[in-house]
């Protein structure tokens, strides 16, 4: 494609010295597993959020899986989440015997509809995963009301959104866990797979770290059915280049983002993203809706034009085949899987690039 969905290009070439010079550190030191930059990448990230522990893990989905079991939920329980969401949110309530149950998203923000849950919660619900999509924040302060009425533990996927806020609170600090990747698309993300779980809860922190090395405090006395969970050397190193410029890469972000919604805004047809004024929005993804059934035509039109795109999501997970039998009809998610796109965004996107997707954006709807 001629314009890409993500170009991390410019970053490379930014931090070219460092990183080579980290990843040749790691080779020299012959250390490749939960050696120095681990640790160090730990202490830096319990220090940015401002949490007592930060555990590295090897993805966000055994994050999610990790950070689950060490809250205490396992067979038998429910889960409440969005269907709006990467398949591994699901997917890692079932990998630990739970049950994930389904609830609507506000078509604004496309995140968890709060003012559903409640109807959603039985007496066996044990925790909600609001999921801080696109760089968004889910309505927590609802969220929190809810889970102490109902003593629920509350696990934030915040996979897309490393570094936003919602009322001044760094995402991932507001629950017992927050759980993130470090997939290389993300806003801070890995040169491979990688994944972190923080929290401030020293039961959970001591679990999860058990978990991620098949369930021991020390080698060889295995105390738990675990998994081998661990962040790499390498990727720690990398990390650690990385996340002194994880803010300024952000508010690139939030720059493009502000110029896309200028470039869109007398697009009748086109719904750009609501940025909810009790929280600081990421835009891993800047995501528009297409309304009246055009988006696929025009998706087809920006391919031929060099432009790429992405579709997140196109199936809601409840209405995948794992999940379909017996789920309830959500029609706020199932119509913005035929609506949503995301556009390209990356944090020293140019103008003239932006000018060029929104201008084949309007070419596409004015020949519909």
């Amino acid at each position: 494609m001629a314009i890409p969905i993500l170009n991390l290009k410019p970053e490379v070439e930014e931090l070219w010295e460092e990183l080579n010079q980290a990843v040749q550190g790691v080779l020299k030191s012959t250390q490749f597993i939960m050696g120095p930059n681990v640790k160090a990448f730990e202490a830096e990230t319990a220090a940015y959020f401002g949490v007592k522990h930060s555990i590295a893990v090897n993805s966000g989905t055994d994050a999610l899986i990790i950070g689950l079991r060490a809250a205490g939920i396992g067979p038998g329980d429910e889960v409440i989440t969005t269907p709006f969401t990467f398949y591994a949110t699901a997917e890692s309530v079932s990998l630990v015997g739970a049950t994930p149950v389904f609830v609507d998203i506000n078509p604004r923000t496309f995140t968890i509809d709060t003012d559903l849950i409640e109807q959603a919660i039985t007496p066996k619900t044990k925790a909600i995963i609001p999921v801080h999509l696109y760089g968004q924040a889910a309505a927590m302060v609802p969220i929190l009301s809810l889970a102490k009425k109902y003593n629920l533990k509350v696990i934030e996927d915040v996979a897309q959104a490393f570094g936003g806020e919602y009322k001044s609170k760094k995402l991932g600090t507001i629950g017992d866990v927050g759980c993130f990747s470090f997939y290389p698309s993300k806003n801070l993300g890995a040169y491979g797979d990688g994944g972190l779980i923080i929290t401030n809860n020293d039961q959970i922190a001591e679990l999860a770290r058990m978990l991620r090395v098949h369930g021991a405090k020390r080698s060889y006395y295995n105390e738990l059915i675990g998994y081998n969970s661990r962040l790499d050397e390498i990727q720690a190193a990398i990390l650690r280049v990385k996340l002194p410029h994880l803010e300024k890469w952000n508010d690139g972000r939030r720059r493009a983002a502000r110029i896309y919604n200028e470039l869109l805004a007398e697009a009748s047809e086109v719904i750009t993203p609501v940025e909810d004024p009790d929280a600081k929005h990421v835009y891993h993804q800047y995501t528009i809706r297409i309304r009246n059934g055009k988006r696929d035509r025009v998706k087809q039109h920006l391919d031929q034009a060099g432009i790429a795109t992405m579709l997140y999501y196109p199936v809601p997970v409840h209405r995948l085949p794992v999940y379909k039998k017996g789920s309830p009809q959500l029609k706020v998610a199932e119509e913005m899987a035929g609506e949503v796109i995301s556009l390209p965004i990356w944090p020293t996107i140019d103008r003239p690039t932006q000018e060029t997707v929104v201008g084949e954006i309007k070419k596409a709807l004015a020949q519909l």
